[in-house]
């Protein structure tokens, strides 16, 4: 079926059409006549092979696949919303197909720009929001510096052992101690930060997490045309995705840094999809 991701006959769109790149050998002159049996037995070593891209074996070529991935974490748009959009360019692809591109390279892209990532600020807020995954409620822990999304985790629960797992896995991600932290009032957050991080600075006032709140409507905006998630597979990729996005377009990774901020996004997935 057109726009499936099945591995039938190549096309014209097949990425694996391209030749790949071999690696350097060293260059040996022809053995002269004479020569001793040594040197004879000399040979050139193999050719290392070229890491294996990200997008082989698929049947459209990266920027395709760039350009739908992009598309739906930016923008409230739908599945099918894509699929119509990329039609209208000429584009013959599933929905189905879009949503596996997502689930499969929206962590790739993530990934790939880390070590261009901005150094992250010493002050955070953190706070809860929820979002309802297979009709049931999930609980979603962000934290964020006065400007970037930090990390994002989902819990089944609001507890103590889920609020300290996303303090270490953050902790530990950034490697960065803050020097300040703010939070709502929820009981478990002073036991926790006082464990973790002793020296900071715990701020409980009224209205001192109002940032965060605001962020996480974003988060909210974007998932309203989702009518609900299905998976807590699929949940984790989309938020992290959205936190990924929100970031790059705010110019806090060294990507897409010499075009106007409108067109930063499309630069930086571009500079991407050459390296995974």
């Amino acid at each position: 079926m057109l726009g499936t991701e099945s591995r039938g006959p190549r096309s014209r769109f097949d990425v694996g059409s391209r030749p790949h790149r071999l690696g350097t050998v060293a260059l040996v002159a022809p053995a002269s006549i004479g020569e001793t049996g040594a040197m004879r037995s000399h040979r050139c070593p193999h050719p290392c092979p070229a890491p294996r891209s990200a997008f082989a074996g698929f049947r459209f070529p990266p920027e395709v696949i760039a350009l739908a991935v992009r598309w739906y974490l930016r923008f409230a748009l739908s599945y099918r919303d894509v699929e119509e959009l990329l039609a209208e360019r000429g584009i013959q692809v599933d929905h189905v197909s879009i949503y596996r591109w997502v689930q499969r390279f929206a962590p790739e892209f993530a990934e790939a720009a880390r070590a261009r990532q901005h150094v992250i600020a010493d002050r955070w807020h953190v706070d809860e929001t929820y979002l309802k995954v297979g009709g049931i409620w999930r609980y979603l822990f962000r934290a964020i510096d006065q400007c970037q999304v930090i990390d994002v985790f989902l819990s089944p629960r609001r507890d103590a052992k889920a609020a300290r797992c996303f303090f270490e896995r953050a902790i530990d991600r950034t490697r960065i101690s803050p020097v300040e932290v703010t939070t709502d009032r929820y009981r478990a957050y002073p036991r926790i930060i006082d464990d973790l991080l002793p020296a900071a600075f715990h701020d409980t006032e009224a209205y001192a997490n109002n940032p965060i709140e605001t962020d996480h409507g974003r988060l909210k905006a974007r998932l309203r045309p989702m009518r609900g998630l299905k998976r807590d597979r699929t949940a984790r990729v989309i938020v992290a995705g959205h936190a990924f996005v929100q970031n790059l377009r705010r110019g806090f990774y060294d990507l897409g840094i010499d075009v106007p901020p409108a067109a930063r996004l499309a630069e930086a997935f571009d500079e991407l999809a050459h390296v995974i």
